[in-house]
C-alpha cells in the first residue's frame, strides 16, 4: 500500500498541473479572441519564463504581437518556433500568412510548403498555399502585361485571378 502512496501522488499531481497548463492556455486565449492584448502579453511572457521552449504559448504570443501590430516580432518569434519545431506545420502556415500580407509571396509559398510537408493533410495551409499561388499568377499576369509584345489575354487572366482571390477572401 505504501509504495502505492508517491505513484498515486505523482499522478494526482500530473493531473493538477495539466489542468493548470490548460487553464494557462485557456486564459490567454480568451484573451486573445476578446482582444485584450496587453493583458494576453503579459501571461504568455509570464508563462514562457518558466517553460521557455512551450511551442504552444509561443504561437499564441505570436498571434497577440500581431494583434498588437507588432508584426516584425510576430514573425521573429514564429521564426524561431519553425527552426525549433520544424515538424509543426502552424508556425510555418501563420509565418506564410504574416509574408503573404506583406507582399512577400514567395516566401510565404516557401513556408507554406514547409508546412504542406510538415502535414500534407493541414487543409487550411493548403488553401492558403492555393491563394499564394494565385497571388503569384497574378504578379506574373501583370509582368506579362508590361512586356514589349504584350498580349491581352494576361490582362484578362489577370483580372480573372484577382477576382477569383477577392472571391476567396474571408
Amino acid at each position: 500500500m505504501h509504495s502505492l502512496l508517491p505513484v498515486v501522488l505523482s499522478c494526482l499531481l500530473l493531473a493538477f498541473s495539466a489542468g493548470v497548463k490548460a487553464d494557462v492556455y485557456s486564459d490567454v486565449n480568451r484573451l486573445v479572441v476578446s482582444e485584450q492584448w496587453a493583458k494576453a502579453q503579459t501571461q504568455a511572457e509570464q508563462h514562457l519564463k518558466s517553460q521557455p521552449t512551450d511551442p504552444q504559448m509561443r504561437l499564441l504570443l505570436s498571434r497577440i504581437q500581431d494583434g498588437l501590430g507588432q508584426t516584425a516580432a510576430a514573425m521573429e518569434t514564429l521564426q524561431a518556433l519553425t527552426q525549433s519545431f520544424p515538424e509543426l506545420p502552424e508556425p510555418h502556415n501563420n509565418l506564410a500568412a504574416l509574408l503573404a500580407r506583406q507582399n512577400r509571396y514567395a516566401e510565404a509559398l516557401t513556408a507554406l510548403q514547409a508546412a504542406v510537408r510538415a502535414r500534407p493533410d493541414y487543409a487550411l495551409a493548403q488553401e492558403n498555399l492555393g491563394d499564394v499561388y494565385i497571388a503569384l499568377a497574378i504578379e506574373a499576369y501583370q509582368n506579362a502585361s508590361k512586356a514589349p509584345a504584350a498580349q491581352p489575354r494576361a490582362a484578362n487572366k489577370r483580372l480573372a485571378a484577382e477576382q477569383l482571390l477577392k472571391a476567396s477572401a474571408p
